[in-house]
């Protein structure tokens, strides 16, 4: 199931079910859990985690970073794609030079990835991706600012 993590880790983050290779609505059948309710798992798994276990979530950002290095050496099986946060290049509308969770492919040989092109997205996911877009735009002017006053 090739799917598409937008946005960073926190409570914005949105799973856009459109760009799959399985019909994730029609296999659920359920349009409304799957923009409500599971999108909100989603989002609030870290503190879930960390209220289960009484430990940091610390773990799973690890093993996201361990799948992230495994992906980006041993690249992608042809036919699939995972998320990764690069420089955008005007791809789905993101201005060029936003860091951005795309879906990508990676070319095991030379390690390079490319942003997956032509992937489907309903209203819905266009208006995550713009929440998304203008968090992520409003994290980096803060970024830059405290940069320029240090």
């Amino acid at each position: 199931l090739n799917t598409v993590i937008v946005a960073p880790f926190n409570v914005s983050q949105y799973l856009n079910l459109d760009g799959k290779t399985v019909d994730a609505y029609t296999a659920v059948n359920d349009t409304a859990f799957l923009q409500g309710p599971f999108i909100s798992t989603i989002q609030k798994r870290g503190a879930v985690i960390i209220q289960k276990r009484k430990l940091s979530s610390a773990m799973s950002a690890a093993k996201a970073a361990c799948d992230h290095i495994h992906d980006w050496h041993f690249g992608t099986k042809p036919g699939e794609w995972v998320s990764m946060a690069v420089p955008s290049d005007g791809s789905y509308g993101v201005p060029e030079g936003l860091m951005f969770s795309f879906p990508v492919t990676i070319d095991a040989a030379t390690k390079e990835w490319k942003i997956v092109q032509g992937l489907a997205m309903d209203d819905f996911a266009k208006a995550k991706m713009a929440a998304t877009q203008k968090e992520l735009e409003e994290e980096r002017d803060e970024a830059l600012k405290a940069c320029e006053s240090a």
